[in-house]
């Protein structure tokens, strides 16, 4: 299975990603505007199904670059983070370490 070797990928290498790896999903698995640059890679629970997974803290920090840090953490908590929008929404990881 092909990897992704950028630490910031963008739009077209995510897309291109989930192509190869997950062809028959390419247009369920929902991606999270503006944040590929935290983009992390595709994952699934038994029996669920394959997610995007984004790392929680970028996210935070893309967001304020045009907003206080707290007011990132409400927006994001708020707009994207509770955001369900069916079983293909993003996941948004904390990070260990």
């Amino acid at each position: 299975m092909k990897r992704m070797k950028q630490k910031n990928p963008t739009r077209k290498m995510i897309d291109a990603f989930i192509e190869e790896c997950y062809p028959d999903e390419l247009n369920h698995i929902l991606l999270a505007d503006g944040f590929d640059a935290a983009f992390l890679g595709i994952g699934s629970s038994h029996g669920g199904k394959n997610v995007a997974i984004y790392d929680r803290a970028k996210c935070i920090r893309i967001l304020e670059k045009d907003m206080s840090p707290s007011e990132a953490e409400e927006y994001f908590g708020y707009n994207v983070e509770c955001a369900y929008v069916g079983d293909y929404t993003p996941i948004f990881m904390h990070k260990v370490g």
